[in-house]
């Protein structure tokens, strides 16, 4: 069997604060299959925890009822190895309080990385072999997701990094987050990259 090992990487998927198709700040709902995908790929590639961020009493609830019956109600005996990847999820209030817990966990304040599916004119934007080498210094490093339409332009221009966009070989881009997290998380510690 091999030996399972966690990297310096941590994953928030926000659902506040995050803009509609309309560029208005907004709180998105949680999505059931969100949280499966996430926590399965985070498992997969070794990532040490996966906050889901949202400061809404119901979306908090119903994430907590979800992971509760696939790690410890019925779905944790059905199917064990989807307990293993639930078993991730924090439930945090915002970015901030993921900030703390991690500080509080791992004695460290992360480098915040952003994700966005806009392409960038900045050329600061960080690529993806970059990250890659970057996640072998030690640090840690809080990946941000945002849902819906993406994070705001404030809370990414105040991020300490912007990971390049997911771009495919067409004009189309809105792959829903938990694909863009698969393919990031692949680039970052595929073996076949």
């Amino acid at each position: 069997m091999k030996k399972s090992y966690t990297t310096n990487l941590r994953v928030a998927l926000t659902h506040y604060p995050v803009v509609n198709k309309n560029g208005d700040i907004i709180t998105s709902a949680v999505t059931n299959l969100d949280l499966h995908d996430i926590a399965r790929a985070v498992k997969t590639y070794g990532v040490g925890s996966f906050y889901v961020v949202t400061p809404l009493e119901d979306q908090k609830a119903l994430v907590k009822k979800i992971v509760s019956h696939w790690v410890e109600g019925t779905g944790a005996k059905y199917n064990p190895k989807r307990r293993e990847a639930l078993e991730l999820i924090i439930i945090k209030n915002s970015i901030d309080e993921v900030i703390d817990h991690i500080r509080k966990n791992g004695g460290n304040s992360p480098k915040m990385v952003v994700t966005s599916a806009r392409a960038s004119h900045n050329s600061d934007n960080l690529s993806f072999g970059k990250f890659r080498e970057m996640l072998q210094d030690g640090n840690l490093y809080l990946l941000i997701f945002g849902t819906a339409w993406g994070l705001p332009e404030k809370f990414i221009a105040e991020a300490d990094y912007v990971l390049n966009p997911v771009i495919g070989n067409t004009g189309y881009n809105h792959l829903s987050v938990r694909s863009a997290v698969a393919i990031i998380l692949d680039r970052l510690f595929g073996r076949n990259v």
